[in-house]
């Protein structure tokens, strides 16, 4: 997404009744991998971020093919659903999840976590960079925005993410637990405006 379509994508969700938008946030992308890391990225589709710092170290799963056709080349592309992984235990190193967990219901996240903890390595590691996002009112609109700006080590990328509201609350402390019940530590949490970061580790055993 190019400048200008961003600045439209932000102003014109900011005009609307029907969509909620938070102020563009701002996320910062370390390139924190290792050479030999094999990446499983949840939800790698779309802009492909984590694709984009390790190319073809990076699984990008995604259950729209239409959406991992429009990721850029480099990563390994697999369309599967994140609650029943392809995957035998153990095979990754890392995992990420980039603005991938607001679009699955506040339900299903247990089961996305408890997945992407039975594939990782022991004490391997699942970061995750998502939106907080507000239990909607009564009169709330039906879908909830955020543009955001992707800082990468070599390029800034602006998109946006859009998802329907209900259903979809979220918070650190709710990822946070989450990820605990399903056997994760919670090695790092960071919140910056509207935005959250966790880092989760395995257990070793």
């Amino acid at each position: 997404m190019n400048d200008l379509a961003w600045r439209l994508m932000a102003l014109g969700a900011r005009l609307s009744r029907k969509i909620h938008s938070v102020a563009p946030q701002t996320v910062r992308v370390d390139d924190v991998f290792g050479d030999d890391d094999l990446i499983l990225d949840l939800g790698g589709g779309g802009e492909g971020i984590i694709g984009r710092l390790r190319g073809h170290q990076v699984v990008a799963v995604d259950i729209r093919k239409d959406e991992l056709d429009d990721t850029p080349a480099g990563p390994i592309k697999v369309v599967a659903d994140a609650r029943n992984l392809p995957f035998p235990d153990g095979s990754f190193e890392a995992a990420t999840a980039f603005f991938f967990l607001m679009y699955v219901p506040a339900a299903d996240r247990s089961a996305v976590l408890k997945e992407a903890s039975r594939v990782l390595a022991p004490g391997a590691t699942l970061r995750i960079w998502d939106v907080v996002i507000s239990v909607p009112g009564e009169r709330a609109p039906n879908a909830f925005v955020v543009p955001l700006r992707v800082k990468l080590p070599s390029r800034t990328i602006r998109t946006g993410y859009g998802v329907s509201w209900k259903g979809r609350e979220m918070s650190a402390d709710s990822v946070a637990q989450a990820a605990r019940d399903v056997g994760f530590a919670v090695s790092a949490v960071e919140r910056k405006g509207q935005t959250l970061h966790l880092v989760l580790t395995r257990a070793s055993r």
